[in-house]
């Protein structure tokens, strides 16, 4: 199949193709006697399992790491049970994180002691005296632009 028809069967565009091409996703295909690239059943499994693999999370480098040993048969259950419980160890970690900015976001804006239409300065966004932790007290000067 060429190019176009990988990309429609697979739901990435060519451009997409090619670029993998280049990361080492994807082989180099078979050329056609026009030059066109001439590609397999088998690119267009790597290519879903590659783009399964991102849904998921992993990196292309990871992605990259354990292609060829998965196509050699040198992969076993546990090891990627392994892998997919690190992501797993990752993912909370970024839900904490975000929770956390949640929590921070909440607190400024909560802070805000400043009517709706004052305008807000840099300092006074800035200004970490008003507050403890990295949430930002929003004041207004009379008179000024708060």
């Amino acid at each position: 199949m060429n190019i176009g028809t990988l990309a429609q069967l697979t739901g990435v565009s060519a451009d997409t193709l090619r670029y993998y091409e280049r990361e080492k996703l994807l082989a180099p295909p078979s050329r056609a006697a026009n030059g066109y690239r001439v590609y397999s059943e088998a690119d267009t499994e790597r290519v879903r399992f590659v783009r399964s693999a991102q849904a998921l999370g992993f990196s292309l480098a990871e992605i990259r790491w354990i292609l060829p040993r998965l196509n050699a048969g040198q992969v076993q259950r546990a090891e990627i049970e392994s892998h997919l419980h690190k992501k797993l160890a990752e993912i909370d970690g970024h839900i904490r994180q975000l929770r956390n900015l949640r929590k921070e976001v909440q607190a400024t804006l909560a802070s805000l002691s400043c009517q709706p239409q004052t305008q807000v300065t840099v300092q006074q966004a800035t200004d970490k005296t008003k507050q403890r932790g990295p949430a930002r007290r929003l004041t207004a000067q009379p008179g000024r632009m708060a």
